[in-house]
């Protein structure tokens, strides 16, 4: 058995051979593919080369720049979280619900405005083999009292796709048994 060389390893200009190896010229461009080539005979433009031919040989296991991050991920439903002010709001439609409601309590047509008011809807409860089941609640978006009616409003800023989301469903048909309160889907 041979002993093997140390990295990096040294290999003089016009080496074309190493052991077994064939050494790469890289002073010629790396062969195009097919759809390269074509691209290139109809455009001009040269195909882009690999961004690895830049890294050297001593960067080589370097963390990424973070130009080279991964993007983020988009949400599910494709909502952008945005803040207000220090509030936290979960999408930009909630946010803008949000100034609405207060120019109505500026105008005095509502009152008592709440932001992210909790609803339990069954309690925590203890099963037969001495472990808790959790309560489960439900979280409103925003709750007020109308002026005109005089009736508590509890409102939930959804999309077309979430409102058919079965967890919210169920949770607004307990809130309308438990409660006797119909949410607004705005």
């Amino acid at each position: 058995m041979t002993k093997r060389t140390n990295w990096p390893m040294v290999v003089p200009d016009g080496t074309t051979m190493v052991g077994t190896a064939r050494v790469r010229d890289d002073s010629r461009p790396p062969p195009m593919t097919t759809a390269q080539r074509r691209i290139y005979e109809k455009t001009g433009v040269p195909p882009q080369t690999s961004a690895l031919d830049d890294v050297d040989a001593d960067d080589a296991f370097a963390a990424p720049s973070l130009g080279m991050a991964k993007p983020a991920k988009p949400t599910k439903y494709r909502n952008k979280r945005c803040y207000h002010d220090s509030i936290k709001f979960d999408s930009e439609k909630e946010r803008s619900r949000w100034f609405h409601l207060i120019q109505l309590q500026a105008a005095g047509k509502i009152r008592d405005l709440r932001l992210q008011v909790p609803f339990i809807l069954t309690e925590r409860k203890r099963r037969d083999d001495g472990t808790w089941e959790r309560a489960s609640k439900y979280v409103a978006d925003f709750v007020y009292f109308d002026v005109e009616t005089g009736k508590q409003v509890v409102e939930d800023v959804k999309s077309i796709a979430t409102r058919k989301n079965r967890t919210y469903i169920q949770k607004r048909k307990q809130m309308l048994d438990k409660y006797d309160i119909t949410i607004k889907e705005i």
